[in-house]
C-alpha cells in the first residue's frame, strides 16, 4: 500500500496465475481427449506424431502462462508507477502552498466592478495606515478577524448583483443584502475603523472548489494571509482554502491590482499578449 494511490493486494493476481494454469491444464486434457473415442485412439499414425502433437500443445499452454505473467507484471508496473507518481505530485503540491504568503506574479488588471465601486466611493480607495511591512497582527487582532467575519456572514444575506440591481457585477457596501464581493468589502471598512490598516486587507478574487468566480478578503499579516470567506465563519490561512488564486489588491496602493495566478505570466501567456498587440 502507498499513499496517494490505490491498494494493490498481490493474492488476486496469484489467484489468477493459478486459475490460468489450472484453465490451461483443463484445455490440454480435452484436446488430447478429443483424439480417444472408447478408450481407442481416433488418429492413426505410429506413437511418434501423438508425442509431437502433445509436445507442441505443451509448449503453446506454457506461452499463455507466460502471457499471463508479463501481463500481471506490466498492471503492477503501471500502478506501482501511477501511485508514486501521484505522491510525488502531491509532495510538490504541498511544498508550493506550505508558504503561510501568497506569492504575487506581476501586475493584474482591477475588476471592473471594483473600478466602478472606486469611482463612486473613492474614500474606500485611499490608502489607510502607510505601512509597507507586514501587520504585526497580535491574538486580539487575529481575534478581531474572526469576530468580523463571522458578525458580517450572520448580517448580510446572500443575494446575487442581478437580484439586487439586474446587472452581472456591482460591488457595494451592502445594508441588508450582497454578493461575495460585498461582504468582504464590508469586513475590509468595519476593520479599518478598528485600527487596521488598508495594507493588510486586500480584496481578493479566487475560483473556488467549483471553478467558479469568488471573492474573499485577505488579512495580510506577519503571522501568515488569512482568509475572510463569506462561506464559512472560520478564517483559514491561504492554503487551507480549496481555491484558486487569481489576483488581489496590491498592498502598496489599494487600487492597484497584482496577479496570483502564475500561469497568467508564463511564457506562452506573453507570447499571446504579443500577438495580440
Amino acid at each position: 500500500m502507498w499513499c496517494g494511490g490505490p491498494f494493490v493486494d498481490p493474492q488476486p493476481f496469484k489467484r489468477a496465475e493459478a486459475g490460468s494454469r489450472q484453465t490451461a491444464a483443463g484445455q490440454h486434457d480435452f484436446v488430447a481427449n478429443t483424439g480417444k473415442v472408447n478408450g481407442k485412439s481416433a488418429v492413426g499414425g505410429p506413437s511418434v506424431v501423438e508425442g509431437i502433437s502433445e509436445r507442441i500443445t505443451s509448449l503453446w499452454v506454457g506461452l499463455r502462462v507466460m502471457r499471463v505473467k508479463a501481463l500481471v507484471l506490466i498492471v503492477v508496473s503501471g500502478l506501482l508507477h501511477a501511485g508514486s507518481a501521484a505522491a510525488d505530485n502531491s509532495r510538490i503540491r504541498a511544498a508550493e502552498h506550505s508558504s503561510l504568503y501568497m506569492r504575487v506574479f506581476g501586475q493584474a488588471i482591477p475588476p471592473f466592478g471594483f473600478v466602478q465601486f472606486c469611482q463612486a466611493s473613492p474614500e474606500e480607495c485611499r490608502p489607510t495606515g502607510g505601512r509597507e511591512q507586514r501587520f504585526n497582527a497580535t491574538p486580539e487582532r487575529l481575534s478581531e478577524l474572526d469576530e468580523v467575519n463571522r458578525y458580517v456572514n450572520k448580517l448580510v444575506q446572500p443575494a446575487t448583483d442581478y437580484e439586487l440591481f439586474g446587472v452581472t457585477e456591482r460591488w457595494v457596501l451592502p445594508v441588508e443584502k450582497g454578493d461575495c464581493e460585498d461582504y468582504a468589502l464590508l469586513k475590509r471598512k468595519i476593520l479599518i475603523e478598528r485600527g487596521w490598516p488598508s495594507s493588510a486587507l486586500l480584496m481578493t478574487v479566487v475560483r473556488d472548489e467549483l471553478g467558479e468566480g469568488h471573492a474573499v478578503l485577505t488579512a495580510r499579516t506577519a503571522q501568515g494571509d488569512f482568509i475572510l470567506d463569506n462561506k464559512v465563519d472560520e478564517v483559514m490561512l491561504w492554503y487551507m482554502k480549496p481555491y484558486e488564486y487569481i489576483m488581489r489588491q496590491s498592498f502598496l496602493d489599494p487600487k492597484v491590482w497584482v496577479s496570483l495566478n502564475p500561469q497568467a505570466y508564463s511564457p506562452a501567456a506573453i507570447a499571446v499578449v504579443r500577438n495580440r498587440d
